[in-house]
């Protein structure tokens, strides 16, 4: 008898551990949903980008506050009616900024959708904002003379004149810097502004072409295997093919990706078998993709992980059922934690 009462305790034990495990699987597998697979699948070590400017702000606040101007600006005040976003445990509500959110995205045209154009729209915005933001802050933190500019010794105190005057143009060398200080001041004042330092900071996002053409050329510094300061076919094949197959996979879903020679041919336009950097500046936003290009690339992603009903267009419905991934800079596992009210 005995027997039996052990024998039927072990089972009563086993299937509460089975129920236990069960019931804890499906509570992980609610919980702990990390939303942060872009950047993984394009190779990328870095956040996606934030959709939310009142989150850009909650993390500027929470950067590191001292007693110089760069800190001090990062100091944004607190604005009352913020408070309605927070519930009691500081905790953000992103199903409310969504809804808050969404009229405001849906501009052209006001219709119940927010289509690509509007969302991309969006995000370039809030990309241009945070780089904006960036530099100033760097800019007040290096310009020691509070002129509102930038001086080459102001940025790279640690090279001396006599480093300036040797001109060393390898990687990170001060003749490598110079040349790239000098792209920048377009103006030709010896020093940048906001505009050219955020150049010069953020080389990727450059529109000036004599800045396009020195990361080209150092693309292909870093993959030119025989240093003819060129890429023939092998070396366009083994480098900066992959990367640009890796970004095209993802717009086009992986349909009509040309192999490594029909891309090659249609680059090559002189035809002379080797790719210099002018022929590579259509794929430049590939081979050096930046916040810009990445907040394109963000807006697909959001478009096609939301868009339930495959229509190419968002309904606030379907924002709603996915907010995680709109918020998923400030997911941790599935939990809103990563930012609270308290940081204001």
């Amino acid at each position: 008898m005995s027997k039996v009462v052990v024998i039927s305790t072990i089972i009563t034990a086993f299937v509460f551990l089975v129920i236990l495990l069960i019931v804890q699987l499906k509570l992980n597998e609610n919980a702990y949903y990390t939303p942060r697979g872009l950047s993984r699948r394009l190779g990328l070590k870095t956040r996606d980008p934030i959709f939310d400017p009142l989150v850009a702000e909650l993390e500027q606040r929470r950067q590191p506050k001292g007693n110089n101007k760069a800190d001090q600006s990062s100091r944004r005040s607190h604005k009352k009616e913020d408070d309605q976003y927070f519930d009691y445990d500081g905790k953000l509500k992103t199903s409310l900024r969504l809804m808050v959110l969404f009229p405001i995205l849906d501009v052209a045209p006001k219709d119940g959708f927010i289509e690509y154009k509007e969302l991309e729209a969006w995000n370039m915005q809030q990309a241009i904002d945070r780089l904006h933001y960036r530099t100033r802050r760097e800019l007040e933190f290096r310009d020691n003379n509070g002129d509102g500019a930038i001086s080459f010794s102001e940025y790279l105190p640690h090279f001396t004149n006599q480093d300036i005057e040797k001109n060393e143009t390898g990687h990170g060398e001060a003749g490598w810097w110079m040349e790239q200080f000098r792209n920048a001041d377009v103006d030709r004042n010896g020093t940048l502004n906001l505009y050219e330092f955020r150049d010069f900071l953020h080389p990727e996002e450059s529109r000036n072409e004599n800045i396009q053409r020195w990361l080209l050329r150092e693309k292909i510094r870093q993959m030119d295997v025989n240093r003819d300061h060129k890429l023939n076919r092998l070396e366009f094949s083994n480098g900066a093919y992959n990367i640009y197959k890796t970004y095209l996979e993802y717009e086009s879903r992986g349909t009509n990706i040309p192999t490594p020679l029909e891309a090659f041919a249609k680059l090559d336009v002189d035809g002379d078998k080797f790719l210099r950097e002018e022929e590579l500046k259509p794929i430049l936003h590939y081979l050096c993709p930046g916040e810009l290009s990445y907040a394109k690339v963000y807006t697909t992603y959001l478009i096609r992980e939301a868009d339930d009903n495959q229509d190419g267009k968002l309904t606030l419905d379907e924002i709603l059922n996915h907010e995680s991934i709109f918020y998923s800079t400030i997911y941790d596992n599935g939990r809103n934690e990563d930012l609270s009210h308290d940081e204001l």
